[in-house]
């Protein structure tokens, strides 16, 4: 089914203990609507500015993904960010970042993308989220991403988003911060009872954690021995199990489950690389075949 993802699409300088890139393709909808493709056709909306390259573009559409709603910017710059990642990986510290055309991003949205049955608003300002969610009214799952950013600076717009979506992904320190509990369980159920049906805590490399109203578990991370670049690894997960599920048309628990196990494969290769080039590498069977691993792995 449709699936459309509203959100970032940025030049990313990428600096780890091993390694460094600059200037490689990154930005939240990117790492979603490459993810989502293994499973799904995408829709992509974003802003770029006159020094994006055209290759990016082509890449994208490449992998069927729909890139009419990617804004061309004449005379602007696209989003920069760059940042260099500590020797566990994890954390990273963010030495620049230049918002430029994505300061000002104000989608309006094709007609066609309009009808979307599945929708993925990638992380970025509550308000803009609101604003997409008005266009597509008619979405039968609409997931939300966000960060500590807005939980800090724009907190009634993120509650009123809260209200109106399925679902939230966020990582672990957001959902304490969110909530104000160190307890990711406890934290969880509360961000849940703040309006979304389930809610998804990413935690890295320890996978991710699915709250319902009737369901909580644990999803762990698939064993990666050379994590190169961690960069859009949550983002990669989220299109992962957004693609599953438009590809199979529902979201029932047992589909929600096999759609968060798909997310976190995917992204165990996104990491694997810098940006897409690891992506880019493999497809929909190197998939199955490492969901075979994780499912052998998890039966006992």
């Amino acid at each position: 089914m449709p699936l459309l993802v509203v959100g970032s699409v940025a030049l990313d300088s990428v600096q780890t203990p091993q390694a460094s890139r600059d200037d490689v393709l990154g930005g939240s909808a990117v790492f979603f609507s490459y993810a989502a493709s293994y499973f799904t056709s995408v829709k992509l909306v974003g802003v770029v500015g006159e020094d994006w390259p055209a290759e990016h573009t082509k890449l994208l559409t490449d992998r069927r993904i729909d890139a009419e709603g990617l804004q061309v910017v004449p005379g602007a710059k696209t989003f920069r960010w760059r940042g260099k990642y500590l020797p566990n990986m994890n954390d990273r510290e963010t030495l620049e970042v230049h918002l430029n055309v994505f300061g000002d991003f104000d989608p309006v949205l094709p007609e066609e993308y309009r009808r979307s049955s599945f929708l993925f608003l990638a992380n970025g300002s509550p308000r803009v989220q609101l604003k997409v969610m008005d266009q597509v009214v008619g979405a039968r799952l609409t997931v939300a991403d966000t960060m500590d950013l807005w939980i800090r600076e724009d907190h009634d717009a993120l509650m009123e988003l809260l209200g109106r979506v399925d679902g939230l992904v966020l990582n672990d320190s957001e959902a304490k911060l969110l909530t104000n509990d160190e307890n990711l369980v406890r934290a969880g159920h509360k961000v849940r009872e703040m309006g979304p049906k389930f809610v998804v805590i990413k935690k890295g490399e320890h996978g991710a954690m699915f709250f319902s109203e009737h369901e909580t578990y644990v999803m762990p991370a698939f064993p990666t021995e050379d994590v190169v670049d961690p960069t859009g690894a949550g983002d990669s997960f989220a299109g992962g199990m957004m693609g599953y599920l438009a590809e199979q048309g529902n979201f029932e628990p047992t589909t929600l489950k096999k759609a968060l196990a798909y997310g976190v494969l995917v992204a165990s290769f996104n990491v694997e690389d810098f940006s897409l080039d690891r992506m880019k590498k493999i497809e929909r069977e190197d998939i199955e075949l490492r969901m075979t691993q994780y499912q052998r792995m998890l039966s006992f």
